[in-house]
């Protein structure tokens, strides 16, 4: 009995031990104050670049809007996941549904560190695994410009998720794995300035990974496959490989991909199609040379085959 209770009690405490841990290991982590100092002011006239490049209205706008529509940030649209249903958030600056309360700095944690202004872990279907990347003043452009868009009324439903994905703190331990502000591709030493410019803003403000690239069990990033292809999230259909390898657009030269973000047609004539024709909406409002240095980058990724397994065709 005298063993029994010390192994119990000794249970106990290891329990508490791990416990502790877990809570310390995943606390959220909040931008440093020299970080928020770094972030200025920032101009809402590049704002739009920044906008525009990071996609905003794919998700946010309401389904089908069109030309002034497509600003009215209401949130709402659905991922039906293998981890449950994500619902994107309304982020018009309405003060009370969307997010017309939050300040800069409250701004920059959510972009740079996936942390409500509450304190809690955001999912990673917020892209903020990519957006970690970000230059600090691009993000206050960027709310900046948010500032200037129509607020909107109406909270967007609630995520849908069961256990243990619906607990939040989990995701300190995601962050660990899978949070880091460093370059995902190693360019050549003699990489163009154009290349460079490519890479951040794919990997960083783009955040083109978040669907081209395959996930492993948790959702996280396999970046040793970066950019060949993936399962959609949703679990239906694929999303394409963008590298060179095969099966991707080894044949597209740049001059091929930036014509292809510009106008939605590929090389065979072909136009864009699925969840890519809002994308290609935004890349159509970039400087053009924003769009040949995103084909410069990936006529610089290391070629992948396909990410995602061989479709079966039906005879």
């Amino acid at each position: 009995m005298v063993l029994a209770r010390k192994l119990a009690r000794a249970a106990v405490a290891l329990v508490a031990v791990g416990a502790a841990a877990f809570w310390i290991v995943t606390i959220p982590n909040r931008l440093s104050a020299e970080q928020v100092a770094a972030l200025g002011a920032g101009d809402a006239k590049r704002g739009e670049r920044i906008f525009n490049i990071g996609g905003c209205t794919s998700c946010h706008a309401r389904p089908k809007s069109e030309g002034q529509a497509r600003l009215q940030l209401a949130g709402g649209i659905e991922l039906n996941t293998a981890f449950g249903t994500f619902v994107a958030p309304n982020i018009s600056p309405d003060p009370n549904d969307g997010i017309g309360n939050w300040t800069l700095e409250d701004f920059a944690n959510a972009m740079l560190k996936g942390v409500s202004p509450g304190g809690s872990h955001l999912y990673p279907a917020f892209p903020y695994a990519s957006y970690t990347r970000m230059k600090p003043g691009d993000v206050a452009d960027l709310y900046a410009y948010m500032k200037t868009l129509p607020p909107v009324a109406g909270k967007a439903p609630g995520h849908r998720l069961g256990f243990p994905f619906n607990i939040r703190r989990g995701l300190g331990l995601w962050k660990l794995l899978y949070l880091s502000d460093q370059p995902i591709v190693a360019l050549a030493p003699d990489a163009s300035d154009h290349a460079k410019l490519g890479q951040y803003l794919v990997e960083g403000p783009g955040h083109c990974g978040e669907c081209h690239t395959p996930r492993d069990f948790i959702g996280g990033a396999k970046k040793e496959q970066w950019l060949a292809g993936a399962v959609a999230a949703e679990g239906k259909g694929t999303i394409p490989n963008i590298t060179s390898g095969e099966g991707g657009i080894g044949s597209w030269s740049e001059s091929d991909i930036a014509y292809f973000l510009e106008t939605g047609f590929t090389p065979a004539f072909d136009s864009v199609g699925g969840s890519m024709v809002e994308v290609q909406k935004n890349m159509a409002l970039l400087p053009a040379e924003d769009r040949q240095a995103i084909a410069a980058y990936l006529k610089s990724v290391p070629p992948h085959p396909n990410g995602y397994p061989a479709q079966v065709r039906s005879k």
